[in-house]
């Protein structure tokens, strides 16, 4: 049977271009409207909000997020380089922007251990490239409820042009100003990417290399946490290859670890990690989860305060955390140069993360959200906090499954959270002065326990699929042993590259025929398939193109066990000997041999078909070089007498071959050289002479 191609009207894309420009620049009235409602999502939602329905549920989740939000936003603080006080804002301002622009009801934007390992990072290198001490044990400057320069802390200054006036700024200033213009720039990339519609590059971030760089990423967070454990004093080390490092300059300086601190350590894990273990046995029991965090902060910072240990034991605690905001300052443009590259993976990671998590609590909830604006409100909690002294912010998922488990309908739970934060912010931040960083980096350490159990996972991984265990593998390794941003690069890139390979070397078979049906299956993994005489079946499993081309010759010359050129070369010269014995009249050859003789032995073996199939069901596409080998074969087995059928061409393969002159000018012998089902060709090739 034959069927017709359908007739498509050709479109003109100049038109089409122009009338979607027309249409995007003209402005109305409704267009304005619709226009703001979908930039800022929340006057949508907002005026149908059912309150008897969600208030509860959001207060409930609102409160447990934000008693969980200032214990992380404090110790996270220590990730990212920075003062307490900073990760606080950011916590503030990054709830209240999501409100405003962002689709998900349910994902908690803010402070995330990866995004500050990030950030402070950048943040550490440029310090050090200014001349500043990365030791950040200096005495905390005094505040009197407003944070002043902490130049007097540090000996060493740097001079920058703040609005056109010439100050001096200090270590902390200064490290604060790298953190702004990163999370600004950042914050942009987002925005153009959303303004391009570029967020199909999230794409080629697959989770195995979502998952390794953030298990090798969660190493070296442990790594940055463990001196604080234990009380020592050892740099901060920079660049490549931190986490050896770390742990050589750990093993080193051992000794000198302070006692006070690893008891309190101990106890603290061992607290943290119980209540959690607890908490994920007994969660169906639970109304929400047990606020762990907080309790060992309160308790901690009662019993060093009134214990002495700072004074005492030499226990390092977080200092004094003021009160207020600070004004508000532009990023420096100076700063945004320097940390302009740093800023690309940042934007990418953050972004990836808020709107996977975004879609997937969207699909288990049944409702839509828009990865476009989900890329506008990301960059704005990075842009507009940026000038009120926030870093950068991510949808975390740790806190986003106890917003859902604790109620939450709607964003109107993250303002709650703001609530709470604004309150530390204003009234009860100085009260966490004598609070011990050890206890800080406990509470990042336990937090990473989801992350570091994906180690568990490995062989359970690696059955389901050899491929994505070695991108993971390969991507945690260089997250950890090399640098974040390379580590995610290298993974990027890896996994490509094994894309790459698998079209360049994918499966190939035989097929034989399933019996007493019009079925072809793989012959090299079936049993019982008989095969079709005079005639070979061949699939090729992969888009046929330029990197690939020899792979398929080979395997088809292999699996038919028949070379087209060799065989015409072993034809030809046969052909040439026998004229020549002919033409002297010698019907012997010089080795004592008949000519039938010389003919077995230039030709081995008889041709034992005369019709070769091939199934392009598994091709998705040709280029000009597919095209080009398949007409090559096409001529070359003509030659030898084998007519060549291709079987199950997609739309997209079949206008290649005709653009490629595969059928002839006039498309005439297309209906002998192109079936639409395997059996079709090989009852042609059976009537076939």
């Amino acid at each position: 049977f034959t069927t017709e191609r359908k007739t498509h009207v050709k479109i003109n894309r100049k038109e089409v271009m122009l009338a979607k420009l027309r249409n995007s620049c003209s402005c109305t009235p409704h267009k304005l409207k619709n226009f703001v409602m979908d930039f800022f999502p929340v006057l949508r939602w907002l005026p149908k909000y059912q309150c008897k329905e969600y208030i509860w549920g959001d207060i409930m989740s609102g409160l447990v997020i934000g008693i969980i939000l200032v214990p992380q936003a404090i110790a996270y603080s220590l990730l990212a380089g920075l003062k307490p006080i900073y990760s606080l804002y950011t916590s503030f301002f990054a709830n209240i922007i999501y409100f405003l622009m962002g689709t998900s009801r349910h994902v908690s934007v803010g402070i995330f251990s990866l995004i500050s390992l990030m950030v402070g990072q950048v943040v550490d290198r440029e310090l050090l490239l200014a001349g500043f001490d990365l030791n950040d044990d200096a005495p905390p400057a005094l505040g009197d409820g407003t944070l002043q320069n902490d130049s007097l802390s540090n000996t060493t200054a740097f001079n920058l042009t703040i609005v056109g006036i010439n100050a001096e700024c200090g270590k902390e200033c200064y490290a604060i100003g790298i953190a702004t213009a990163l999370t600004f720039v950042a914050g942009v990339y987002q925005v153009l990417m959303g303004i391009f519609r570029l967020g199909f590059v999230s794409m080629y971030l697959s989770e195995s290399v979502l998952d390794g760089f953030a298990t090798g990423a969660s190493l070296t967070i442990l790594t940055a946490q463990v001196k604080y454990l234990i009380g020592i004093k050892i740099p901060r080390s920079q660049g490549h290859g931190m986490l050896v490092i770390t742990w050589i300059n750990i093993f080193r300086n051992i000794s000198q670890a302070n006692l006070c601190d690893v008891i309190t350590s101990a106890i603290c894990i061992v607290v943290l990690v119980t209540a959690k273990e607890l908490g994920d046995r007994y969660k169906h029991k639970l109304k929400f989860p047990l606020p762990t965090e907080l309790v060992v902060i309160v308790v901690a910072t009662l019993v060093s305060h009134y214990g002495k240990l700072n004074e005492v034991y030499a226990s390092s605690v977080s200092g004094a955390i003021p009160t207020g905001f600070i004004p508000p300052e532009v990023p420096q443009f100076n700063l945004m140069l320097r940390v302009a590259v740093d800023a690309l993976p940042l934007a990418l990671v953050s972004f990836v993360f808020t709107v996977s998590l975004s879609e997937m609590f969207a699909k288990k909830y049944a409702y839509t959200i828009r990865a476009n604006q989900e890329m506008f409100a990301v960059g704005f909690c990075n842009i507009i906090p940026s000038f009120f002294h926030s870093f950068a912010t991510s949808a975390a998922l740790a806190k986003t499954l106890v917003k859902t488990s604790t109620g939450c309908q709607t964003q109107v739970s993250g303002v709650i959270s703001a609530t709470v934060v604004l309150l530390v912010l204003l009234f009860l931040a100085p009260l966490f002065y004598s609070l011990q960083k050890c206890v800080l980096a406990c509470i990042i350490i336990v937090s990473l326990r989801g992350a570091l159990r994906k180690f568990r996972d490995v062989p359970a991984r690696y059955h389901v699929n050899k491929v994505d265990t070695l991108v993971w593998v390969i991507t945690m390794s260089a997250s950890a042993l090399v640098s974040t941003e390379i580590g995610l690069l290298v993974g990027i890139v890896f996994s490509m590259l094994c894309i790459v390979v698998r079209t360049q070397r994918p499966r190939t078979a035989l097929l034989g025929q399933i019996q007493d049906t019009g079925f072809y299956e793989d012959d090299s993994e079936y049993e019982n398939l008989s095969t079709v005489p005079k005639v070979k079946i061949f699939r090729f499993e992969a888009p046929l193109y330029y990197a690939n081309k020899n792979y398929f010759l080979k395997s088809l010359y292999r699996l038919t066990n028949l070379d087209p050129n060799l065989e015409a070369a072993r034809r030809k010269k046969h052909e040439k000997k026998e004229k020549q014995h002919l033409q002297k009249g010698n019907h012997r050859t010089a080795n004592g041999l008949g000519i039938g003789e010389t003919t077995l032995q230039l030709v081995p073996k008889q041709i034992d078909f005369q019709a070769l199939v091939v199934d392009c069901s598994s091709i998705s596409f040709l280029d000009t070089t597919g095209v080009n080998t398949l007409k090559e074969i096409l001529k070359d087995y003509k030659n030898l007498n084998i007519s060549v059928l291709l079987a199950c061409c997609n739309p997209s393969v079949i206008d290649s071959l005709k653009r490629g002159g595969y059928f002839g000018r006039d498309f005439g012998s297309m209906q002998e050289m192109l079936f639409y089902s395997i059996h079709n060709a090989v009852l042609f090739a059976k009537d076939q002479k």
